[in-house]
């Protein structure tokens, strides 16, 4: 490119440069200018001149800003981290600060700013102010601003776009996955129901099996003990008596096996009717206060009002309560207590069996209810059963549109509460 020349004008004779002519033309420049606030600043940074540009760009008139500090231009928390003394000390290090930043009107709005400070020297190099340059670049700022969210923006769209695709082709790929896995899983499905249908065809036809010659074996210790082949000895009686109690625990457990596997059949019916609360506590107990008196096992029951009736199967209600009442007398121990008590509220009314036992712990409230599940069984500790009577107490109980709940803490005894659907007092006649 070329340099453009530059043309030097000889002073005509008799014309000496004039200091002060010189002067003056450089105040008239200074104040001229429009766009750049331009004035002096004393040691300190109070102000010292103002022209017309840093009127226009600052709001303050001559009189109003001369002499103050020049801080006054900067925000509170520039102010507070003492900004302004720390441009003049580099000033002052280096001949020069260049900053840019916010700063404040008159009236309280802010710029964005360019500025620069210069340190003014005399020949001697004693500082004797400084001279500051400041331009309002808020308008290129919010430019720049503007460019950059445009290109943040079509950059994000791209990037969106690109995820969107990338995205749709996954989604596609795991619709195809879970369309393939649906399909397996409704194949496992129809095994598996085949598969469970079968094992309840086969426990059922073994429990019947099985309950054939149980019931045989009952029946011919029975007639031994009778002394119908002979004479029996008190030995011998010993002997039948353990024989009688074998099989009428090998019975029960085949029950409860039959239950269960008709349950989960769904070939359970249930004979709704009328249940008075009353009568079936007095059954229950009843027929757990022997067993219960062979331990010392204290049995308090609750006087319940007659006219609190249930809806309900009466034979499963009672097949629920003395399953609940052997529980009990199982986990309690000698000397022990065990309560029935009732509950009742306008749609609803419960049964509870509260004991004295070993509890249960907090993480096994809910796994005492699956089926094969005792609190305590192990090898070294054998608890009597199969594990089922909780699974077939609640399915039965659920069965009946009631439920089955526990509260317990391990060493403190439990409380199991059968709630059933109950069945409207009647109006009396006028």
């Amino acid at each position: 490119m070329k340099k453009p020349t530059i043309k030097t004008v000889t002073r005509p004779p008799g014309r000496a440069k004039n200091h002060d002519e010189g002067g003056n033309l450089y105040r008239l420049l200074i104040d001229r200018v429009q766009d750049y606030a331009i004035f002096a600043l004393d040691e300190d940074g109070y102000i010292l001149t103002w022209n017309a540009g840093a009127e226009r760009l600052k709001g303050y008139k001559p009189g109003e800003i001369i002499g103050r500090h020049f801080s006054v231009f900067y925000p509170p928390e520039d102010v507070a981290a003492d900004k302004p003394a720390h441009e003049l000390e580099l000033a002052i290090a280096t001949g020069s600060a260049e900053d840019d930043g916010w700063r404040v009107r008159k009236d309280g709005t802010r710029f964005w700013a360019n500025v620069l400070i210069t340190a003014l020297r005399d020949d001697t190099g004693k500082l004797r102010g400084f001279a500051k340059v400041t331009r309002d670049l808020t308008e290129r700022r919010a430019a720049l601003e503007d460019a950059l969210d445009s290109a943040r923006r079509v950059a994000a769209e791209e990037v969106g776009r690109v995820a969107a695709e990338s995205q749709a082709r996954e989604l596609w790929e795991l619709a195809q996955r879970l369309g393939d896995q649906a399909a397996e899983l409704e194949r496992r499905s129809v095994e598996a129901d085949d598969a469970n249908r079968a094992k309840s065809e086969f426990l059922a036809a073994m429990s019947h099996e099985l309950r054939t010659p149980l019931n045989a074996i009952g029946g011919y210790a029975q007639l031994m003990e009778m002394g119908i082949a002979g004479p029996v000895s008190d030995q011998q009686r010993v002997h039948l008596e353990r024989i009688q109690r074998s099989q009428q625990h090998l019975l029960g457990i085949i029950n409860d096996i039959l239950n269960f596997s008709r349950i989960e059949a769904g070939h359970l019916a249930y004979n709704i009717g009328p249940v008075v609360l009353q009568e079936v506590l007095e059954v229950g107990a009843a027929m757990i206060v022997p067993q219960a008196g062979e331990k010392r096992i204290r049995v308090k029951m609750a006087q319940c009002p007659p006219d609190l009736i249930a809806s309900a199967d009466r034979a499963k209600v009672e097949q629920i309560l003395l399953n609940l009442l052997s529980n009990a007398v199982k986990f309690t121990p000698d000397d022990g207590e065990i309560e029935l008590t009732f509950g009742a509220q306008s749609d609803h009314v419960s049964l509870a069996v509260r004991d004295t036992g070993i509890g249960i712990p907090v993480k096994q409230l809910e796994l005492i209810f699956a089926p094969f599940m005792q609190v305590g069984r192990s090898l070294a500790s054998p608890k009597e059963g199969a594990g089922l009577g909780l699974a077939i107490s609640r399915d039965l109980a659920r069965g009946m549109r009631g439920e089955l709940t526990v509260e317990s803490r391990e060493g403190s005894g439990s409380t199991f509460t059968l709630t059933l659907p109950r069945v409207p007092a009647r109006s009396p006649k006028a």
